[in-house]
């Protein structure tokens, strides 16, 4: 080895000892009699000392050093005048007697510091470079320690670790696949897996009861702060199972991996429908860590069952008399919001990632009279029964949207965490858990004017709910349940189907013919055939799982190495690119 210690684990208890280091040239300082370097690497950063009195040569070589030059350094371990509290080595210095540069540098494109002075794309290029940050640095290195923990809860509770395939058949019923062209078999593709979802059924089939593994996966959709073409998942099944006992165990993994890594004690997780979550929350991934719930004034909808108490139609006011869906929430103390606060609110609602048409409010005075932005049509009668269902009190602010219920309920849920993130409610160090359970099994195509699995189409549903199945799919729950911690979706699961007559009948109703369903999953519609038993499992985005547990927070790009921009590009690599002809001749590419 060429150091003898880190450059994060020296104290006084070394004070004497000669030592050897090695790192990078962080920060430098000459001060003329003395000169410092902070030398840096992965375990943290030591002060170096080079005394002009005692070794002019060496100070004299320390003053021509850049920044991020390798540096080999051997010294005495020499107790600090001016302490660092904030340094794990703030207590001492090295007194440099032997000095060797290992490698030069170029002045860096940004300044390697907590605070970095470099934007997205100019880190992104420079990842390497980046990596060397402490915080992006910490961050993997927590991501190790994450990982870490999940293996030891799933080793402790009898999973096996299996790989599953990379290069597999693509059967697009989700999102879009990557595929990979053949050389060997000329016009046709291998597909990239979106998850090993049939892979991990298959080793149900084939006996191996409890299956886990934290794999790579790959969808070609659209990217956001949350999502990345290429992503990690800790990947599980369980085999003579119920839901209940799939929960239970993966409840005690997420409570593991806190405690292990943070040391949180989580309490147990909540639970609530999916029909819930979306009415008083307008989201199936609902932030809990504040209140603030949607209430319906009018409900029109067919998930309102077309009925409904309505305190707002009949008054002449064609916006709420003509929507579908009408409801709001109550923020609590903000009736002196201004005009200009309010009309940014109307404008922050009406951008089209919301799509809101506009925004009513009534402001519940400290007088306690009522003032709204529809008084021409309102009484105070009026006004004052609305408020009684937001259970509002003087000094509040009530936010009303209305409109068809599909749009108006997403936009609803959007104003709750713009609102609860304006008042500060959403508290980066409380942690809300929940199950959110009894998802839809299908959702409705428009364009396509057909059924889609809303999960996947190897999930099951609720036996109560089969009757519903050929006369109206919409209402059939399913047999899902996903993890949600802090308004972030961090896993999805199911209990599966494992029956080849109920499989082909989900095909059928997905649209598939016999031929189709034959052509693209006759492989696990066989396999079922062989003594499949009753299985379930669950999915956790490994990413977002890491920003969670680490800093509570669901942008990804900073824990993960190396990360594609929002546009799927590698900057560093600049990849995707072109390939030569030859390659493209092998492949049958033009």
């Amino acid at each position: 080895m060429l150091r003898t210690h880190t450059c994060g684990e020296l104290t006084i208890k070394n004070i004497g000892q000669p030592v050897t280091l090695c790192g990078w040239l962080a920060r430098s300082r000459d001060l003329g009699g003395m000169t410092f370097i902070d030398l840096r690497d992965r375990y943290g950063i030591t002060q170096l000392m080079f005394n002009m009195d005692t070794h002019k040569e060496l100070c004299e070589q320390a003053r021509k050093l850049g920044r991020e030059f390798v540096l080999k350094t051997t010294g005495k371990v020499s107790e600090r005048s001016n302490k660092n509290s904030k340094m794990p080595t703030g207590d001492i210095e090295i007194i440099v007697e032997k000095l060797e540069v290992l490698n030069e540098s170029k002045t860096p494109p940004f300044t390697i510091e907590d605070e970095s002075d470099g934007g997205d794309d100019l880190r992104m290029k420079y990842r390497y470079l980046d990596l060397r940050r402490t915080p992006v640095r910490n961050n993997l290195l927590q991501r190790h320690k994450v990982a870490q923990a999940v293996r030891e809860y799933f080793d402790a509770n009898g999973f096996a670790d299996v790989e599953t395939p990379f290069l597999i058949k693509s059967t697009p019923e989700g999102a879009r696949d990557f595929v990979v062209p053949s050389r060997l078999s000329p016009g046709e593709f291998y597909a990239l897996p979106q998850s090993p979802q049939t892979f991990k059924q298959l080793l149900m089939v084939s006996g191996f009861d409890r299956y886990y593994q934290i794999v790579r996966c790959f969808r070609d959709e659209d990217l956001r702060a949350d999502r990345q073409p290429e992503f990690t998942q800790i990947d599980c099944e369980m085999s003579f199972v119920e839901q209940e006992d799939v929960m239970n165990m993966f409840e005690g993994m997420v409570k593991h991996v806190f405690k292990k890594v943070r040391g949180l004690e989580l309490p147990a997780f909540k639970r609530m429908t999916y029909t819930d979550a979306m009415k008083y929350y307008g989201v199936d991934k609902p932030d809990l860590r504040f209140e603030m719930k949607i209430v319906e004034l009018k409900n029109l909808s067919p998930s309102g069952g077309g009925k409904g108490e309505d305190v707002v139609s009949g008054k002449n006011f064609k916006v709420y008399d003509d929507a579908e869906l009408i409801g709001g929430i109550c923020a609590k103390g903000c009736a002196e919001y201004t005009r200009k606060q309010l009309d940014e609110l109307t404008d922050w609602v009406k951008r089209p990632q919301i799509g809101a048409g506009g925004l009513g409010y009534i402001k519940f005075n400290a007088d306690g009279t009522l003032k709204s932005s529809f008084d021409k049509f309102f009484d105070e009668a009026s006004l004052k029964k609305i408020a009684e269902k937001f259970s509002a009190k003087p000094g509040d602010l009530i936010l009303i949207l209305a409109g068809a219920e599909e749009r108006t309920r997403k936009a609803l849920g959007a104003l709750r965490l713009e609102m609860g993130s304006k008042l500060g409610l959403r508290d980066k160090n409380k942690f809300e858990c929940l199950w959110v359970m009894d998802f839809p099994l299908f959702e409705w195509n428009e364009e396509e004017k057909r059924w889609f699995a809303m999960h996947h189409p190897f999930t099951s549903w609720k036996k109560e709910d089969e009757g519903l199945l050929n006369t109206n799919p919409g209402a059939v729950r399913a047999n899902a349940y996903d993890v949600v911690i802090n308004g972030v979706e961090l896993s999805s699961g199911s209990i599966r189907i494992h029956n080849r007559s109920q499989q082909e009948k989900m095909f059928k109703l997905l649209g598939l013919t016999p031929e189709e369903a034959n052509y693209k999953f006759g492989f696990i519609l066989n396999a079922f055939e062989y003594g499949a038993p009753p299985h379930g499992g669950i999915a956790f985005g490994f990413d977002r799982f890491c920003s969670m547990v680490i800093n509570n927070e669901d942008y990804i790009r900073d824990y993960i190495a190396f990360p594609k921009n929002n546009s799927g590009r590698d900057i560093m690599l600049d990849s995707p690119s072109d390939i030569d002809a030859k390659q493209k001749k092998e492949l049958g590419l033009k």
